[in-house]
């Protein structure tokens, strides 16, 4: 049930999901079930040939090592769509800075003037890419990456969607055509005592597609407050759900605390599955027993939202905000605005005392 804890990540093979060109229900309500109990399931059986992933990873580890000088040729502090390489401890969660140095990517998209609005507009603007005299094929590679793991996520909305009793391109179709998706590469040191690789959060999106690699560090929060450790399986993903899915299912689906602390140098490759920046967060049409699925559940009821920086610093605890944004740009403003204060400073200090 529902509100019950839960000591083991499930492990869900996609292999079955199209019998004969068709959907199979069966499976679509087995991993929407996980979704709604667990938030968090190791996915195989999903076409991704384990070869392109180690071509992946092989880049992250050339990436990772390159000079800093090089890294800097990219650094996120020029960009002020918050695209490109930051150290260690550039990321902030919870006020608490994040032990892992990452490259995030962004869907390109034309930048917009300065003083666009709706301010979330601003996120708006191309990437910072490697070039390849000093990586060669990095930027071909990762949009490849892009691409897959894409067409993945869509799958998987069309999975959720006929699990949540809907048609299998409805939570598609809601998502507009300028999509926002975001890729992290990402470079944990050993976790130093007393802090967090990534500290406990939420995603503040919709799906997530992680490839974890082969170290261990990925830690999901059960109901009880326990951390469990995510298992690592070979060629799968770790797919978990993000505050706005949570919202748009009325806390049906949810997202779920995790962290990473890790004894040893660790590797791992982020795909945060996102729609138009305009996309309205209303209720999908759900059925009444799924709402009533969720009356029924104290966890699916209290189950709130990452603060705001403000309210974080007004005492609100880490993931208790009842604060929702009426559109997934607002989503990421605070996200960014959260999470990376410098970066707010260099280039939106008009706006930071509106935070």
């Amino acid at each position: 049930m529902a509100t019950q804890d839960f000591d083991e990540i499930p492990i869900v093979d996609l292999a079955g999901w199209r019998v004969d060109g068709r959907p199979n229900v069966d499976l679509a309500y087995e991993i929407t079930r996980v979704c709604h109990e667990v938030g968090f399931f190791v996915l195989t059986g999903h076409g991704i040939e384990a070869g392109f992933m180690d071509r992946v990873f092989a880049m992250m580890g050339r990436l990772f090592a390159l000079p800093e000088v090089d890294k800097r040729g990219i650094d996120k502090l020029a960009s002020p769509h918050f695209r490109g390489w930051e150290a260690v401890g550039s990321e902030y969660t919870n006020n608490r800075p994040d032990i892992r140095e990452q490259v995030d990517l962004w869907t390109d998209h034309p930048a917009r003037p300065r003083d666009v609005e709706p301010t979330y507009l601003r996120l708006l603007g191309p990437n910072q890419w490697l070039n390849d005299e000093v990586l060669p094929g990095f930027e071909s590679l990762l949009r490849e990456w892009f691409d897959r793991m894409g067409q993945l996520a869509i799958e998987l909305t069309r999975v959720l969607s006929v699990g949540l009793g809907l048609e299998a391109g409805h939570i598609d179709d809601v998502f507009g055509m300028e999509r926002m998706s975001l890729t992290k590469l990402i470079s944990y040191p050993p976790t130093p005592v007393g802090q967090a690789g990534v500290n406990a959060h939420h995603d503040a999106g919709f799906l997530t597609i992680l490839a974890a690699g082969v170290t261990p560090g990925l830690e999901v929060q059960s109901p009880t407050g326990r951390w469990i450790p995510v298992p690592l399986v070979e060629n799968s993903f770790v797919i978990n759900l993000g505050e706005m899915l949570q919202a748009m299912t009325g806390n049906y689906l949810l997202a779920t605390p995790h962290r990473v602390i890790t004894e040893s140098p660790r590797l791992s490759a982020g795909y945060f599955h996102g729609p138009s920046l305009d996309t309205a967060l209303e209720p999908l049409p759900l059925s009444p027993d799924l709402v009533d699925a969720v009356a029924a559940s104290p966890r699916h009821q209290q189950a709130g939202w990452m603060a705001r920086r403000e309210e974080t610093e007004a005492g609100v605890g880490d993931m208790a905000s009842s604060y929702k944004p009426a559109v997934y740009g607002e989503q990421l403003w605070n996200y960014f605005a959260r999470s990376y204060p410098n970066n707010m400073a260099r280039h939106h200090a008009d706006l930071v005392s509106c935070q």
